[in-house]
């Protein structure tokens, strides 16, 4: 990973140009967001293409998703761009980013699932931190669908922390303290196995990773950790953090199924895991994590991560 290059603060009033590199959105739910982000005192700005519906399940052709991105970062009264949703499709910009242009105009990009391959290859090639939290119309569309205060807080530039409160629970205790400090990074995991093998493969090591999805079984989760231990994606890793991982059950099965399914995985690794934590596909209150910067967790009865390192300027 490069030197993080962090992009300037972003107070309320300041505009967030909206795109949508993977797919389209339902149009009733890219209003309610515009609304609830404009309510929080921030100018959401849609980009040209933002709300094709073709081909296919694209938000548009490649070309089209492509030059939204390059123009979010590039207006000067763009502040900050956030993805409308995932979905299926940002893989397909990813194999022709233009690092030297989105470098130029560093910001912050709030993404997750689909958007994890660009997000990670921003931060590992040049330096821009990866905000992992809200988009317009997978979270802010709901009433109840951003968790504010780690959104502020990231833009803003301010430390927080996170526990009980956002869903995290400890998994597994290792070492004499039970803390694990490191660079956090990660996202979704079926994302992060897909990227393996390509030219895009997700630089994992020595990381306090956080890996978190959806709708998939304990055995499709375990599959894909035993890919990324096979492919070295856990050397060195300090810590891992799992996000709600809502929907990864078995039907019939016991619900301690996933927590023992991910035990047996990384049986191999002795370090302190969590899981729970509400970041990305959730069932409520997102919460923005972002990636490159330096945090610590600590199990325990009251486990709790901690944003040690601001990714932004103030």
């Amino acid at each position: 990973m490069r030197a993080l290059c962090k992009p300037r603060s972003v107070a309320p009033g300041s505009s967030i140009s909206i795109v949508a590199p993977a797919s389209a959105a339902k149009p009733e739910r890219v209003e309610r967001g515009l609304a609830a982000l404009s309510s929080l005192g921030y100018l959401p700005k849609l980009a040209p293409n933002a709300l094709l519906r073709e081909p296919l399940y694209f938000a548009g052709t490649a070309d089209e998703r492509l030059a939204d991105l390059y123009g979010a970062f590039a207006d000067q009264e763009t502040a900050a761009a956030m993805c409308i949703r995932g979905g299926y499709g940002s893989n397909y910009p990813l194999e022709r980013l233009d690092l030297k242009a989105l470098g130029a105009h560093p910001k912050p990009f709030f993404a997750y699932s689909d958007l994890t391959g660009i997000q990670l290859h921003l931060l590992d090639e040049i330096g821009i931190p990866a905000f992992h939290g809200p988009m317009l119309a997978a979270d802010f569309y709901l009433e109840n669908g951003v968790h504010l205060e780690s959104f502020r807080a990231a833009l803003a530039g301010e430390l927080y922390s996170l526990g009980p409160s956002e869903g995290l629970r400890t998994l597994k205790l290792a070492g004499p303290s039970n803390v694990a400090r490191g660079t956090l990074y990660g996202g979704c995991l079926s994302i992060i196995a897909s990227l393996i093998g390509t030219p895009w493969e997700p630089d994992t090591e020595g990381k306090l990773l956080f890996l978190e999805d959806t709708g998939v079984k304990p055995y499709q989760i375990d599959r894909m950790l035993w890919q990324l231990r096979h492919a070295g994606k856990f050397d060195g890793t300090r810590g891992i953090v799992f996000g709600e991982m809502i929907d990864c059950v078995s039907e019939g099965a016991p619900a301690s199924l996933l927590d023992d399914a991910i035990l047996s995985a990384l049986r191999f690794f002795d370090i302190p895991i969590a899981i729970g934590l509400r970041s990305g596909h959730v069932s409520h209150d997102n919460v923005t994590l972002t990636f490159g910067v330096e945090a610590e967790l600590t199990l325990g009865d009251s486990p709790r991560l901690s944003i040690l390192k601001p990714a932004v300027t103030r």
